[in-house]
C-alpha cells in the first residue's frame, strides 16, 4: 500500500510542474454492487463521499485538456431480509487520467466533457452481518487493483481570473481484474460532482 501511495504523490508532483490548472472535486457516491453468485437478499445502493484534487494542463486543439489527480471514493451497499442484515462499507485511494473537452456557451458559462479511468486500491473495507463487522480488506473481491472507466459532464461557471466552479454529474465502473476466485464483484456509481478549478500560471 506505502509503493501505491508514493506512486500516486511523485505522479501527480511531476505534473503539477507543467500544470496550468489545479482543481478539487468532491461529491456524493450512489453506489450499486453486482455479485455474479446469487444472493438471498436483495441489494441495495448505498451512498458515500468522494474527495479528488489534481492538475490540469491545456494541449492541441485549445479546449481539449488532460487532467492527473488522486481521490478517495467511498463505495456502500447494504441488503435486507426478515432473516439478515448486510452492509458494506469500503474506501479505495486512487490515480484518475482523464481528458476532457471544454465547450464555452457564453461569456461565463462553458460546458465540461471528460471521459477517463481511475486506478485504485482499497484502504478501508468493513462488512455488517446483522451488527457484527468483519474486515474486508483483503478479501479477493474486494482487494487488488480497481480499474474504473468514468464519464462526466459538467457545468462551469468563470471566477473570472480565478479559475472555474463547476457542477454536474458522473458515472462509473468498478472492475477487479486481479480477482482469479468465482465471486466476482462490480460495482456501478452514480456522482454528484461539485468542483473549484484554479489558475495557477
Amino acid at each position: 500500500m506505502r509503493k501505491i501511495v508514493l506512486f500516486l504523490f511523485f505522479s501527480t508532483l511531476v505534473l503539477s510542474s507543467k500544470a496550468q490548472n489545479m482543481y478539487f472535486l468532491t461529491g456524493s457516491n450512489f453506489s450499486t454492487y453486482d455479485f455474479n453468485q446469487q444472493m438471498t437478499t436483495t441489494l441495495e445502493s448505498g451512498t458515500g463521499s468522494f474527495y479528488e484534487i489534481g492538475f490540469s494542463k491545456k494541449l492541441k486543439p485549445r479546449n481539449l485538456v488532460y487532467n492527473i489527480g488522486i481521490n478517495l471514493n467511498e463505495y456502500n451497499a447494504f441488503a435486507r431480509s426478515t432473516a439478515n442484515n448486510y452492509e458494506w462499507n469500503t474506501k479505495y485511494l486512487g490515480i484518475q487520467n482523464a481528458l476532457e473537452y471544454r465547450i464555452p456557451l457564453m461569456n461565463y458559462l462553458g460546458l465540461i466533457i471528460q471521459g477517463g479511468i481511475n486506478i485504485s486500491s482499497i484502504v478501508y473495507g468493513k462488512q455488517s452481518i446483522n451488527g457484527t463487522y468483519y474486515n474486508i480488506t483483503k478479501q479477493a473481491e474486494f482487494s487488488y487493483i480497481n480499474i474504473d472507466p468514468y464519464a462526466r459532464l459538467q457545468l462551469a461557471f468563470k471566477l473570472g481570473d480565478i479559475g472555474l466552479m463547476s457542477f454536474g454529474y458522473g458515472i462509473c465502473k468498478s472492475f477487479f481484474w486481479m480477482n482469479n476466485t468465482a465471486e466476482k464483484l462490480t460495482i456501478t456509481t452514480n456522482q454528484l460532482v461539485f468542483g473549484i478549478h484554479f489558475n495557477i500560471n
